[in-house]
């Protein structure tokens, strides 16, 4: 029986791939806002023993969770056998400690209440910075997938004679990843962040790749400024206008806008949140952890 695919805010594109690739039953939800802003929702579709799979984006979290775990519940009074939800960019990763006294640490309070309502989780290049694992914080099988092979291809397809870049310690994993596939120079920069929007980055010491064009990597572009910030230094020292490329279009405010007018020669992001620079399909990466 094929597998009923619900999209949570996510794009038609990414749902419409990722239905043919696995075989699925695109399923429409009848949703609307009452006056006083309650959610309303309807599940047409006979759902008894089947499979459910929604795939939801979920940046910007907070006005998208409480649906969805509406959602999930009526599924289970319909008595759906299984619901895997498929979030390609998984929030509230931010804040995986108690850095003041007082605060919440809201990622395992979000994994908690995932836990509760679904039955397996997956996403795409979680920001893991000080768990090793999801398995730390969501009690319900989760499977992390990584975008490496599929940024890699697009550069190789894209650029000529590139210079990746990780633009702090963090983005090294994508960064050295992605150009040991490519076989081609890496360097890894040095970040100093003294606010939301105020960052320092270490001058790229890179004179020598004047004949590369530079790639940077990051796994979240959020403000840009990280980005933004790397770009001068290269053009101090030197260096053609990068290709910046993030695997999550995050993009607060009007950080796109900003980026654009920088010394950036093209933004390139995934398609795990929709955004117009999304160039690179992850629906068959997807498909993939649904199918094998």
């Amino acid at each position: 029986m094929k597998p009923l695919i619900f999209a949570h805010h996510s794009s038609s594109q990414l749902v419409s791939s990722f239905a043919e690739k696995v075989n699925g039953e695109i399923t429409h939800v009848e949703s609307h806002d009452f006056p006083d802003g309650e959610s309303y929702l309807r599940v047409e579709q006979n759902c008894f023993g089947r499979t459910a799979i929604i795939i939801a984006d979920l940046h910007q979290p907070n006005a998208k969770v409480l649906p969805l775990i509406f959602l999930c519940e009526t599924l289970k009074e319909l008595k759906i056998a299984t619901i895997i939800l498929v979030a390609p960019y998984l929030p509230y990763m931010r804040q995986d400690k108690q850095f003041q006294p007082g605060e919440g640490v809201t990622s395992r309070y979000f994994a908690k209440i995932l836990s509760q309502h679904v039955d397996k989780l997956i996403t795409i290049d979680p920001h893991l910075h000080r768990y090793n694992s999801l398995d730390e914080i969501y009690s319900i099988p989760s499977i992390v997938l990584h975008t490496t092979a599929y940024i890699a291809q697009w550069i190789k397809e894209s650029v000529n004679k590139p210079l990746i870049i990780g633009p702090d310690s963090e983005s090294e994993q994508w960064a050295a990843a992605t150009a040991n596939i490519i076989n081609c120079p890496f360097i890894i920069l040095q970040k100093e962040r003294f606010g939301d929007r105020d960052v320092q980055v270490s001058p790229p010491e890179a004179s020598c790749y004047k004949d590369h064009t530079p790639v940077l990597i990051d796994d979240i572009i959020s403000t840009g400024k990280t980005m933004i910030k790397t770009a001068e230094a290269l053009k101090e020292d030197g260096l053609n206008a990068p290709v910046c490329i993030g695997v999550h279009a995050l993009f607060s405010g009007e950080a796109f806008n900003e980026m654009q007018q920088a010394n950036i020669k093209d933004i390139v992001t995934c398609s795990t949140v929709s955004h117009e620079s999304n160039k690179i399909d992850i629906s068959g990466l997807l498909a993939k952890a649904i199918t094998t």
